[in-house]
């Protein structure tokens, strides 16, 4: 299992990209979260197989309609344990 940490920058608040990241994460079984940072970006942890983080990660350039991805910064963590599957954050900002 790898983990790797994502911070997604862009117009990627208030189009939907939060929603779409969690369908793709469970229909390529991944574990983690992602949710809305107070400067604008987005954060997601996904856990899961190399292929299905490198497919993952690839897909977020694209995200939903709406969205402009500008950059998308991966940083490689320790493997959580403890997620047992994956889910959207709601705002607490």
């Amino acid at each position: 299992m790898k983990a790797v940490k994502l911070i997604i920058q862009g117009k990627v608040q208030g189009v939907g990209y939060r929603r779409w990241f969690e369908k793709e994460a469970i229909q390529l079984d991944l574990k983690g979260y992602v949710k809305n940072l107070t400067t604008g970006e987005v954060e997601a942890v996904i856990i899961g197989e190399q292929q299905a983080i490198v497919s993952m990660t690839q897909h977020s350039y694209v995200g939903p309609l709406h969205a402009q991805v500008e950059y998308i910064q991966q940083i490689e963590i320790e493997a959580d344990s403890s997620f047992n599957d994956f889910r959207m954050i709601r705002d607490t900002f």
